[in-house]
């Protein structure tokens, strides 16, 4: 049976959540929560408990809760996380927030935000949020970033991005592009008193708000 669309799905990681009180504020009491393998360990720092488990445990010891477990194979072509994602779009979900994915290895942390790709190739809402920062993609509807952020980047992870338009920052663009081979979007600022405005008008930006720097 679909969940409710309008419920928001949060899947937890195994990477490392630091300052789970940095985080633990982008979570609300009636989200659905899926926890990945490791990600479990997080459950008393989040203060949150899984809806749904799914792993191949080869990180952490299968629980055995009295939760609805799925077992996957060690060997397979989806990590655990993105097993979770396409199960959740499965049960209807279309609005997501990935905690626990970035950080650590790098091939995970990469994989990880590829799913923001994914998930907005099929027109779902999409948001990572770590320690630091808070990042979505930008493709066909403005972003926008208010002057409570210290900074803001916009990387190329997509292969194409042209007519970028940044209003608003301390580094404006009109009508621009951002290669893959060259990522001159990083450590912008919004100008004081204002709300700066992302729009790209060919491809996807990944966008990252930082909420501190170091």
């Amino acid at each position: 049976m679909a969940e409710k669309k309008s419920r928001r799905c949060v899947i937890v990681g195994g990477a490392d959540i630091r300052d789970a009180a940095a985080v633990r504020p982008y979570l609300a009491k009636d989200d659905y929560f899926i926890f990945c393998d490791s990600g479990l360990r997080h459950m008393d720092s989040l203060r949150s408990k899984p809806d749904l488990i799914v792993g191949d445990f080869d990180s952490h010891e299968n629980p055995r809760l009295d939760i609805e477990t799925i077992i996957l194979p060690r060997e397979k072509d989806d990590t655990d996380t993105v097993f979770a994602v396409k199960e959740a779009i499965k049960r209807g979900f279309d609005d997501f927030l990935l905690i626990g994915v970035v950080g650590g290895r790098l091939d995970h942390t990469l994989g990880n935000l590829s799913i923001l790709l994914y998930l907005d190739s099929m027109g779902k809402k999409g948001q990572i949020v770590d320690d630091y920062a808070e990042m979505v993609i930008v493709s066909d509807a403005p972003a926008y970033i208010d002057d409570t952020y210290p900074c803001f980047s916009l990387l190329n992870i997509s292969g194409t991005a042209k007519g970028i338009g940044i209003y608003h920052a301390k580094y404006p663009l009109e009508n621009a592009e951002i290669p893959c081979e060259y990522q001159y979007g990083i450590s912008n600022e919004v100008i004081a008193g204002k709300r700066a405005m992302v729009v790209v008008g060919e491809g996807k930006l990944l966008l990252i708000k930082n909420r501190r720097l170091s």
